[in-house]
């Protein structure tokens, strides 16, 4: 399967976007009367019929859809503080796209290592992330945020964080109920700071183990993850 992304797809004619084109003609060496399939990112895939072959505007007509293709019963968001070294926050980024993650939030701590980020790229990351995969359901990237701000959101569904030197917490495939949604909270490698601990469990967060291994930051946020995943499958 041949997976494109574009953001706005309608019955009938579509035209992709330049870099989806060259990809489809130039790259893949496509050509009109091939087929394709084509994602908005919200759970629809679509397979559709080359109809021009332009390397800066390909045009395809939808054939048939699949609504809400590979759907997931829960809805998982990891608040989650950029490593220091970008490529390795973006490599967390593009493992938990291709394992199944519905929201992220960068979140800066008071021991974070990085204060700033650009989410351009990182959005570029997981859209690539999510065709590779074969998946029709683009995570949704927030705009980085303190932790008090996600502390405030609305959330209906378990909430965690995973911190180090506790001896209180439990696994986390010990305590999340199968099907619930999920908020997990996981902090620099600095960890978090006493305060902030104090104020997530007065919020409801319940403290949580990942295993006997000191994880990295973008390590923690991938087995988290793929617990959750796991124990929805």
């Amino acid at each position: 399967m041949h997976l494109f992304y574009s953001p706005v797809v309608t019955q009938g004619l579509n035209l992709l976007g330049e870099q989806e084109s060259w990809h489809c003609t130039h790259v893949l060496r496509l050509a009109q009367g091939g087929t394709i399939h084509l994602t908005d990112g919200l759970g629809n895939l679509y397979e559709c019929m080359i109809q021009l072959a332009d390397p800066k505007k390909c045009v395809v007509n939808v054939v048939s859809i699949q609504a809400e293709y590979m759907k997931r019963k829960n809805h998982l968001h990891i608040g989650i503080a950029p490593t220091k070294s970008m490529d390795r926050f973006e490599w967390f980024l593009e493992k938990v796209t291709e394992i199944g993650i519905d929201e992220i939030t960068p979140v800066f701590c008071a021991h974070s290592e990085r204060i700033r980020i650009k989410t351009e790229r990182l959005q570029k990351i997981l859209i690539a992330a999510m065709k590779q995969s074969l998946k029709a359901y683009l995570p949704k990237l927030n705009e980085p945020a303190d932790l008090k701000s996600l502390f405030n959101q609305d959330f209906t569904g378990q909430k965690f964080i995973g911190y180090c030197e506790s001896a209180e917490e439990d696994e986390l495939q010990k305590v999340y109920h199968r099907g619930a949604n999920a908020l997990i909270l996981i902090g620099p490698e600095g960890d978090f700071s006493q305060e902030e601990i104090v104020l997530a469990k007065k919020q409801g967060f319940l403290p949580i183990s990942l295993g006997k291994s000191r994880l990295r930051t973008e390590t923690a946020g991938i087995v988290a993850c793929h617990t959750i995943t796991l124990l929805n499958s």
